[in-house]
């Protein structure tokens, strides 16, 4: 596809809205050029890459004429939400360094930090899950911001998170890089728990808890 829209693609690499300032957020994770070119193969797969692909030579052509008439307006969509994930990474961040919490629970938000917005965080996040990265990253300034006032709470709801994770690492470990779907939804389903914990007020789309986890768990090793 990208062989088909050579000169649409330079276009598209020099102009990715606000790229620069992206590239500054970024900067503790990686270089801006390895920023820009996840944001270009998202862009790509979104505008391109639907299934079912294209299976003959009319359909193809179709499908890249279609992909090229949007590739713009989607790499902007990628670039928004890059950006609203790397605003919320470098605050959760910086709450982290400021409040300086107990190092179990230092330990615990840096773990959680780093699942979630890790070097390739752009390319390698499901494209659902990367539009909720904010909100995941929200959760952690909230829960930093009740924290000096709830601490025993927070211990509590820390121990039942870690408990839901403590499965779901044994089993990533045992996988040795092999994917899971299943595991991948169980893992989505921790950072709606932890959310749910630590921060009600941003809401789940559903509901969640340590039960619903563990019912989920049960279905996954069945």
């Amino acid at each position: 596809m990208a062989l088909q829209i050579k000169e649409p693609l330079k276009y598209l690499e020099k102009n990715i809205p606000d790229l620069q300032r992206l590239g500054a957020l970024y900067m503790s994770l990686g270089t801006l050029e390895e920023l820009r070119q996840q944001v270009v193969d998202v862009a790509l797969d979104r505008a391109f890459l639907a299934e079912p692909l294209p299976a003959d030579a009319g359909a193809f052509e179709a499908r890249v004429a279609e992909g090229r008439a949007r590739l713009n307006l989607i790499a902007q969509e990628v670039a928004r939400t890059v950006g609203a994930v790397l605003a919320e990474y470098a605050a959760a961040s910086r709450k982290l360094k400021d409040s300086r919490p107990p190092k179990d629970v230092a330990d615990d938000i840096s773990a959680q930090l780093q699942r979630l917005v890790g070097k390739r965080f752009v390319a390698d996040t499901p494209y659902l899950q990367l539009q909720q990265l904010p909100r995941y990253l929200k959760a952690v300034t909230l829960r930093l911001d009740k924290l000096k006032a709830e601490p025993a709470r927070d211990a509590a709801r820390m121990a039942e998170a870690r408990l839901c994770e403590a499965r779901w690492l044994k089993r990533v470990v045992e996988l040795k890089g092999r994917r899971d779907a299943r595991l991948d939804e169980y893992r989505w389903l921790m950072e709606e728990l932890r959310v749910s914990l630590f921060a009600q007020e941003l809401r789940t789309p559903q509901p969640v808890s340590g039960k619903r986890l563990d019912k989920a768990w049960a279905q996954l090793s069945g």
